[in-house]
């Protein structure tokens, strides 16, 4: 899946954490995108968030089907969070929208 692919996806499922900006950030040439539960909307972006989520672009394609878990991922360093935990946590339904 594309990052392209990823947004429409998020977007067409409503993968948001309600009343919050999340931005999940996949670091180097990859970019970053913004999950705004504000607006309902996900786009491609770099914006001030509420919540960042630091994963690279295969762990998250690993989180995504299922096959890293988002405990153990943030354990052992594949992922890091600044800002908000809480909004982190809802993450997991977010996942869920990706795989249903």
């Amino acid at each position: 899946m594309t990052k392209q692919e990823l947004v429409a996806k998020m977007q067409e499922t409503g993968a948001v954490v309600p009343g919050k900006t999340v931005k999940i950030d996949f670091g180097g040439d990859e970019g970053a995108i913004m999950l705004d539960g504000k607006a309902n909307q996900v786009a491609e972006g770099n914006e001030p968030a509420d919540t960042t989520i630091k994963v690279s672009w295969n762990d998250w394609e690993q989180l995504a089907s299922g096959q890293l878990d988002g405990m153990t991922a943030f354990m052992t360093g594949k992922l890091k969070v600044e800002g908000d935990m809480a909004n982190a946590m809802q993450l997991q339904g977010v996942l869920a929208k990706l795989k249903g």
